[in-house]
């Protein structure tokens, strides 16, 4: 019952970034697209492989929020963040970006607290609504035996809109 309640809360959590609105945002964003939703991959160490549901949300031309739910190796993943969003010169539809954000990983009857930074690629392919993404995915586990890990890396391909 617990898990449902949560998956059922971060759901709507990713729904609400992905209201399309037109707003200033669709106006001003650099960005290609203001809203993405579709899957994310992250694989390394101490976790191992996950994937699942993934969005984004442009709040301006290089503010956004990402959120996620991962599963995969007795693990899920939950994970909201922040994101710094730069144009790649003479590279259309290519962005560069960094952010953080708060994680936490239920499994193996615990729960961890991370503190995530990531750092990236962020590309829309043109007239087609796709977006992928390559970035990498430290983490900071803050919980039980705290730790660093260095070795996450993710990659995502969602339906840009």
């Amino acid at each position: 019952m617990k898990k449902k309640s949560l998956i059922y809360v971060l759901s709507v959590l990713v729904l609400l970034f992905l209201i399309p609105e037109k707003s200033e945002a669709q106006a001003t964003s650099g960005s290609s697209y203001v809203n993405s939703a579709g899957m994310r991959i992250e694989f390394g160490s101490t976790y191992g492989t996950l994937a699942g549901l993934n969005g984004k949300h442009f709040f301006d031309e290089i503010n956004a929020a990402e959120a996620q739910i991962l599963f995969g190796d007795g693990f899920t993943l939950v994970e909201v963040e922040y994101q710094y969003h730069g144009d790649i010169p003479n590279a259309a539809g290519l962005k560069w970006y960094f952010g953080f954000g708060p994680g936490f990983a239920f499994g193996n009857d615990q729960t961890d607290v991370l503190l995530r930074l990531m750092s990236g690629l962020d590309y829309k392919v043109k007239d087609v609504p796709l977006n992928i993404v390559f970035d990498w995915r430290p983490a900071f586990i803050v919980t039980h035996e705290t730790d660093f890990n260095a070795a996450r890396f993710g990659v995502a391909f969602r339906y840009a809109f």
